[in-house]
């Protein structure tokens, strides 16, 4: 099994919560973390985001000022986001679908539903670490791509094809 060196990698944990704060960061510096800055809410979590550019984002849903869903539209606004490919793993204790599906449409990388253990927190860290998935971009989505295992069978025309230099999906207009 491939380890990650969490001591090389910036995360930024944004939650309202703050025992679950601690939670996170404690986990994070049992694996070898050096670097975790921490925001109380989706305001707070933007300013850091631009000062601090983390490698890896681990987001709560449900924060005041703005809420997970406004930080990662903004986080993955192409047009004014310093690092728009940033893995966004959101935490939340919201296991409903269409909270799932929404954080999915916005471009969350992961999702993790609280409580959550210190094991989920280093299989997603390490799965957005050594598995990215490509980016894509439609006219309504920019984000990884929904599909976790992408084939070979890409050259078709009605199929995504990948585009090397931007690390990006893009369909195809025809």
């Amino acid at each position: 099994m491939n380890r990650v060196d969490f001591s090389k990698l910036r995360f930024l944990v944004a939650e309202d919560n703050r025992f679950m704060r601690e939670i996170c960061r404690t986990i994070l510096f049992s694996y070898g973390a050096r670097d975790v800055v921490e925001a109380t809410d989706g305001a707070e979590a933007l300013e850091l985001f631009k000062e601090r550019v983390p490698d890896i984002i681990l987001l709560d849903l449900h924060m005041p000022i703005l809420d997970g869903f406004d930080v990662l539209r903004m986080v993955r606004d192409r047009g004014t986001s310093l690092n728009p490919y940033v893995p966004v793993i959101v935490l939340s204790a919201y296991s409903e679908r269409w909270r799932i599906l929404q954080a999915r449409d916005l471009g969350a990388t992961e999702y993790l539903v609280k409580p959550v253990s210190a094991s989920a927190i280093y299989s997603r860290v390490a799965n957005v670490v050594l598995n990215p998935r490509p980016f894509v971009e439609t006219k309504s989505y920019f984000g990884p791509d929904r599909r976790r295992f992408v084939t070979a069978q890409l050259h078709r025309e009605d199929r995504r094809v990948a585009d090397i230099s931007e690390n990006t999906v893009r369909l195809i207009d025809k």
